[in-house]
């Protein structure tokens, strides 16, 4: 198969072990108080940054649990933060993984001085103790390298040898339309149904919560090549059960995004024998079509959904421009 090997630049991290809500009940009285006064004052973020924040409070506050005794939250240093930084960094977490964590705390302490400091005494001499400090260097991240299109015929040749026709589908999608691994599972059958028009080669989807603040968030629709609908047409024809989304378990129920993240690092990467992520899918289609001389601005703003063509270059654009670099000199 392809020449390209994964780039291996650091070993893949392992996921924090997750805290549960039974282990939250262990937690210090006024930190689980704290926990959930958090989430019901901000219940106006969205379900995927709500979910986020939750995770990254948990850890914190059963780290505190384990290694600081359940010292109280108005009785916490910097050094004690520094601490924890180090223990998410020493546990080989990503540079985004590591942020986020950090900036999960940092939001709780500016809601305490915001909320707490007025309403209890304790919290008086509070301040976010996560001001002020040396950021912890960035890890050196995973080469971005794009599925080409004889890599995704081959993954696809593959993954009908094994009759995987929800993964077939969802390969489609994600390389022919660029989705994140969220938004491929809300499409609904019902675009099944949609007419093509003569003049045209895709449809529009129905409106897809794409990134975006609040419950709503950001709503378009999705162009839909023919390809993608053609797979997404041949699961659904073959699986058992009938469903209002194309993207299902064997029950009959919506995926979930991490479905995603298991089909890639399972089945994907081992076929590639190179680290496949779901993110890279979205760069691979937008590669691929300015590779075909589509023109940026259309690409950036009806296939990556981008506001600025800016973010499409600087994130998405994986062209390595070999030809052009020659004639330079």
């Amino acid at each position: 198969m392809s020449d390209i090997k994964q780039n291996t630049l650091r070993d893949r991290s392992e996921k924090l072990p997750a805290v549960t809500d039974d282990m939250i009940e262990e937690i210090l009285k006024e930190h689980k108080e704290l926990y959930e006064n958090f989430l019901e004052d901000n219940a106006q973020l969205s379900p995927q940054s709500l979910k986020q924040y939750k995770s990254g409070i948990k850890q914190w506050f059963w780290w505190i649990h384990i290694k600081l005794k359940d010292k109280p939250m108005w009785e916490i240093t910097k050094r004690d933060y520094l601490k924890y930084r180090n223990f998410l960094h020493n546990h080989g977490l990503s540079s985004n993984a590591l942020k986020f964590k950090q900036s999960s705390v940092s939001t709780l302490c500016n809601y305490i001085e915001n909320i707490f400091v007025e309403e209890d005494e304790r919290y008086d001499k509070f301040r976010n103790f996560t001001r002020g400090l040396p950021a912890l260097p960035s890890n050196t991240v995973y080469d971005k390298i794009k599925v080409t299109r004889e890599e995704y015929e081959f993954l696809m040749e593959e993954l009908e040898n094994r009759e995987n026709y929800l993964g077939m589908a969802w390969l489609a999608t994600a390389f022919n339309c660029g989705c994140r691994r969220s938004e491929i599972i809300q499409f609904k059958t019902e675009i099944l149904d949609y007419k093509i028009d003569e003049n045209k080669s895709y449809i529009l989807s129905h409106k897809i919560r794409l990134k975006g603040k609040g419950l709503d968030g950001k709503q378009e629709e999705y162009m839909i090549n023919d390809e993608a609908l053609k797979y997404m047409r041949s699961w659904v024809e073959k699986r058992t059960h009938d469903s209002e989304y194309i993207f299902t378990n064997n029950k009959g129920e919506q995926m979930s995004p991490e479905w995603g993240n298991s089909f890639c690092t399972n089945i994907l990467s081992v076929l590639l024998e190179r680290r496949i992520n779901c993110h890279i899918f979205k760069a691979s289609c937008i590669t691929n079509l300015l590779e075909q001389g589509v023109d940026i601005a259309l690409v950036s703003k009806y296939v990556a959904h981008h506001n600025d063509v800016s973010t499409t270059l600087g994130f998405y654009d994986l062209r390595d421009f070999e030809e052009e670099k020659s004639k330079i000199f």
